[in-house]
């Protein structure tokens, strides 16, 4: 029986950004993919909002997706026609990128390669049993895994979800949509249409040889797979014509299910990204907070294995990320009920969309949407207290440097903005980074406005503010144990 510390169930974003997390932290990680090869068909997440791009700077690989794609400076929220402009926004990524799932996969598979991932592919993860030391984990091809903590990042459909038993709360859905990529032989209605049943939009692939296009269906089609004849037929009920469609490369269909796993942890088991909360795709959220999903529980669970933290620590992923994932469920399901095109709820969304233009709401609504609004609970005190921390230009004694470049190796780092030389952090100096900086600048946060500039601040690797201070050092000593464990704990992994 093969043993590693972490498998993961799942080889999609989710999974590879945390196998990458675990690796960097020096953890025995194994992924466990269905895919025989990394190529995906079919629709998936077709972008990246300003905040993940930013996580993927604090690993030093943000540009290599930016090459990649294609920069547009606005959120959607409720709809096309109200773009919600982000280019004022203080942060380097002022833009959504648009950039097709299988580039994002590609990518991250790429840094999983140099990180010396191993990715088990061609089976499932078909079961597992697990015990007070750890997890076996069956596999379809017969062979069972030994380790000491399982995650699924293995879809809507979890088997490791389903296996431990975790409730899968929510909605039913309501209404359906076919999505599919095919050819034309007749010149199409290009752009978007709506009636009285949904909105439907005609738009062309990359190449510009194929169609891709999203049809509202008349009836809610959940009982079997879709096929060229229901596109088809859907195309002629809408626009008279089905404009030849032919060669289909890929049809599917999704819903409005929206639904969370009560609980993200059972044991040694844990969920992440869509194994752990599914919803409607509008405003392109689903991959974005899986990657942070990611992003919060690596280097967690890397500290936990190492054992330089208590397995107490697990418990705020799931305090922190729960709620993350209940507001994405609450506003697609808003987004969802705007969109319907019947008389009444268009006099809401013509409401919606007015409030929207005005700039308060926009800044707020697009700070939720990108996701640089995130605000953990971590305590009464400094405004940025639980927030990102901005990718600021500093001034070291070693020379310029950004704060992103202090985080690509997943460790945290105090920042000493006062005196230098005033801190000391011995206890746990094999884990945190101690900088002495200057910076000059404002302090902005989006969709809070400036802040004052702190004397100090400890950032999380997952590049969060852990703690705000000055050269008094009033509750650092307790922030640096309860985040990076006791002082002098080594790790014993």
């Amino acid at each position: 029986m093969r043993e590693h510390a972490v498998v993961i169930a799942g080889g999609g974003p989710t999974g590879l950004m945390l196998a990458c997390e675990l690796a960097l932290a020096g953890v025995d990680v194994a992924i466990v993919e269905r895919r025989e090869n990394p190529d995906l068909i079919g629709a998936r997440a077709g972008g990246l909002h300003a905040r993940t791009i930013e996580v993927f700077d604090q690993r030093g690989i943000g540009d290599r997706f930016v090459a990649l794609g294609t920069r547009h400076p606005a959120v959607l929220f409720h709809s096309h026609l109200v773009p919600l402009g982000i280019s004022d926004f203080p942060t380097r990524r002022n833009f959504t990128l648009g950039l097709r799932q299988n580039h994002i996969e590609r990518v991250l598979g790429e840094w999983a390669e140099q990180l010396a991932v191993p990715i088990e592919r061609g089976r499932d993860v078909t079961g597992f049993t697990q015990d007070e030391d750890g997890v076996d984990v069956a596999l379809s091809d017969g062979q069972v895994l030994r380790a000491r903590y399982l995650v699924g990042c293995d879809g809507g459909r979890s088997i490791v979800r389903k296996t431990a038993g975790i409730e899968f709360a929510g909605w039913d859905p309501t209404r359906s949509w076919l999505i599919a990529e095919a050819e034309m032989s007749d010149e199409p209605e290009w752009g978007f249409r709506q009636d009285d049943t949904g909105i439907y939009a005609i738009g062309k692939v990359e190449d510009g040889e194929r169609v891709r296009l999203v049809l509202t269906e008349g009836q809610l089609g959940t009982d079997r797979e879709p096929t060229l004849r229901d596109v088809s037929g859907r195309l002629a009920a809408v626009y008279g014509t089905d404009f030849g469609i032919h060669s289909p490369v890929w049809i599917s269909r999704f819903t409005d299910m929206t639904r969370q796993a009560v609980t993200y942890r059972k044991q040694r088991v844990l969920l992440a990204g869509d194994a752990a909360h599914v919803h409607p795709p509008m405003g392109g959220q689903g991959l974005n907070i899986g990657v942070q999903d990611a992003a919060n529980l690596g280097w967690k669970l890397a500290q936990v294995v190492k054992q330089t933290s208590p397995d107490g620590l697990l418990d705020t992923y799931q305090a922190e990320r729960h709620p993350v994932a209940a507001r994405v469920l609450r506003n697609t399901m808003a987004h969802v009920a705007l969109s319907r095109t019947d008389a009444r709820s268009k006099a809401v969304h013509e409401i919606v969309s007015e409030l929207l233009r005005m700039d308060e709401p926009r800044r707020k609504f697009a700070a939720m949407m990108s996701g640089l609004d995130l605000h953990y609970d971590l305590g009464d005190g400094h405004p940025l207290l639980g927030r990102r921390m901005p990718d600021l230009d500093l001034v070291t004694a070693n020379g310029p440097l950004r704060v992103f470049a202090l985080l690509h190796g997943a460790r945290p780092v105090l920042l000493n903005f006062g005196e230098p030389y005033s801190f000391d952090v011995a206890g746990w100096g094999d884990r945190v980074q101690l900088v002495d900086a200057d910076y000059a600048g404002a302090w902005e946060i989006p969709a809070l406005g400036t802040v004052p500039a702190p004397g100090a601040v400890l950032v999380r690797p997952d590049g969060y503010v852990a703690w705000v201070g000055d050269r008094s050092q009033l509750g650092l000593a307790e922030a640096l144990t309860k985040w990076f464990g006791a002082p002098g704990n080594r790790s014993r992994a």
